[in-house]
């Protein structure tokens, strides 16, 4: 494939990097040392990237959406890397994804216009409290009752859930995992946010007691590889965004910070760095946008460029904000520079849907299958 943007991709990634420099403002939490989710604006800010349709990229067009394909996805999510934008953005694509997937059609015709027209968010909660986000066994339970379901149990580490309008919940019911909507208001429903290492992203904790679900139409055993391939996509994506802006400031601040007599750029200890960086960065990007096309495409590659993404992006993304932190010293600590909330997503990405070593483990597995012939998709264990 061409790894050149066209014109169409550069227009969004521009209008995108554009208005979130302008809006996303995080003065408040930099002003805070005790700042919370509630302090960066998230639903105003969730508010204000509704008017421009984001809700909807992912929403083909008969439901009122945009029906962007992943690869222009990944231009958009970038740039929220990149600001570390706190918007329900991932929350409400996973459970968008997830209803497209698995919903039928009138389940889908009942949501999907809500959340591209209104801006309706979504949260999917497939973790269990051990971190599993695997079926066929799951912490919380479905039972029949009449034409609806009952849920009760809990789910853990799930994002964007306190924002949520409506949750996709994955719950055992005979026997198997099936996928369940839920109103996030409704009886039954507690939802607790985590005091997460990231402010600037929601992470939850929802406890079910006899709650009313809907099933969802599709097997949970086709949904979640399928779901699960583009949310690492995002995260990847987002990982790319941010490592690059860390970079830019390390160049930035090493041209200005003088020791000795001269920038501290000059010195070859941070010069080969940087340079380093800078490899590992248009690398993440090139991984990132491979992953996008290809999951654009169905393409077979996709399940494994997406695992070979995320545990890129991971690492470089971590390794980034390490360094960010050596070039600034200690005043990339205080509370007042934004550095830490760099370092802390890179670390929260890393972990969310598998950690780097879990997905280089799911590369090696599915490159072996595809040597031997088989189908399917790699178990993350």
């Amino acid at each position: 494939m061409d790894f050149a943007l066209n014109d169409d991709h550069r227009v969004l990634l521009d209008t995108a990097r554009a208005f979130l420099e302008k809006e996303i403002d995080l003065t408040k939490v930099l002003q805070n040392t005790k700042a919370s989710v509630a302090d960066t604006g998230y639903r105003d800010n969730w508010r204000k990237v509704t008017d421009l349709g984001w809700a909807g990229l992912i929403i083909p067009e008969e439901f009122g959406g945009s029906g962007l394909t992943a690869l222009d996805l990944v231009m958009v999510a970038q740039e929220i890397g990149r600001v570390i934008a706190p918007i329900p953005f991932l929350g409400t694509l996973a459970g968008t994804w997830t209803l497209l997937k698995a919903g039928s059609p009138a389940q889908k015709a009942a949501y999907l216009p809500k959340t591209a027209g209104r801006g309706a968010t979504m949260a999917l909660a497939v973790c269990d409290a051990n971190g599993n986000d695997e079926g066929p066994r799951s912490d919380t339970k479905a039972t029949k009752a009449g034409s609806s379901y009952r849920l009760n149990g809990s789910k853990s580490f799930v994002v964007d859930a306190a924002t949520a309008d409506t949750l996709v919940v994955a719950a055992e019911h005979e026997g198997r995992r099936g996928l369940f909507l839920v109103d996030s208001k409704s009886d039954g429903v507690q939802i607790e946010t985590l005091p997460w290492r990231d402010i600037t992203r929601e992470v939850c904790h929802v406890a079910f007691s006899n709650a009313q679900a809907e099933l969802l139409a599709d097997d949970d055993s086709k949904v979640w590889p399928w779901v699960r391939d583009r949310l690492l996509l995002l995260l990847a994506a987002d990982s790319a965004g941010g490592q690059d802006r860390v970079l830019q400031m390390s160049v930035e601040y090493a041209k200005e910070r003088v020791a000795f007599g001269k920038p501290i750029g000059a010195f070859q200890s941070i010069k080969h760095g940087l340079a380093t960086t800078f490899a590992r960065s248009e690398a993440t990007k090139v991984a990132v946008m491979y992953a996008g096309w290809a999951l654009s495409e169905d393409n077979e590659k996709g399940p494994i460029s997406a695992a070979m993404a995320k545990s890129y992006a991971t690492d470089g993304y971590r390794a980034a904000t390490a360094q960010n932190i050596q070039v600034f010293g200690a005043i990339a600590i205080t509370w007042q520079m934004k550095n830490h909330l760099y370092f802390k997503r890179a670390r929260s990405n890393g972990e969310l849907f598998g950690s780097s070593s879990a997905h280089r483990r799911r590369v090696l597995a599915l490159a072996g299958r595809e040597l031997s012939g088989e189908a399917g998709s790699a178990r993350l264990n």
